[in-house]
């Protein structure tokens, strides 16, 4: 969802900046402007002196202005910390069938499941990161395949194996995962 959202926000802002920009250059170089435009010529200013206090004795202007600001810091603010947060699990919440529970640490189980996928056959690499909340975490785990590996196989192997090792011992009711393969790129065998 954050990252739709940046990147709608980014585009936007992009595209307003690239055409009042352009439209800018435009006029500046001598095209002449339509009627509704903002400028007249090349020769005209953003805002004269007139349209700069137009408003300024209305009663409702300044307040307008200070609200509109305050909504536009309030959004870039929550905005920064939205993108500057860390996504990664710290802890996750373990059963532990006396009505207490204990605290796993998430890199100790990423850590686990990394080892796992990355010891099956036709594995050359993995990774896993753990996200969600503590008491339902998800995994992603990106998995390098060698050039011989079957990708049904190791993810059936992937989930049977590393990722359920995982959920039961960290006494997880479920642990949905998100495996994303790739295959290792190599030179063509020759055939004798």
């Amino acid at each position: 969802m954050l990252r739709t959202v940046n990147r709608v926000l980014l585009g936007l802002v992009g595209l307003v900046l690239l055409v009042l920009g352009g439209a800018v250059l435009a006029v500046g170089l001598g095209l002449e402007p339509p009627s509704w435009w903002i400028h007249d010529g090349r020769h005209d200013v953003l805002l004269s002196q007139a349209e700069r206090t137009r408003w300024r004795d209305e009663g409702w202007w300044w307040p307008t202005v200070i609200a509109v600001l305050a909504l536009l810091v309030l959004l870039a603010l929550w905005w920064l910390t939205a993108v500057l947060r860390r996504h990664r699990l710290t802890e996750v919440l373990v059963d532990t069938g006396d009505g207490e529970g204990a605290l796993l640490r998430g890199r100790a189980l990423e850590g686990v499941l990394t080892t796992e996928a990355a010891r099956l056959d036709g594995v050359e690499r993995a990774h896993a990161h753990l996200t969600g909340r503590r008491g339902t975490p998800e995994a992603r785990l990106r998995v390098r395949l060698q050039p011989h590996a079957h990708p049904a196989d190791t993810l059936h192997r992937l989930t049977t194996e590393a990722v359920a090792h995982a959920k039961d011992s960290a006494g997880l009711a479920a642990l949905p995962a998100e495996v994303r393969l790739r295959g290792v790129k190599h030179r063509a065998e020759r055939v004798s």
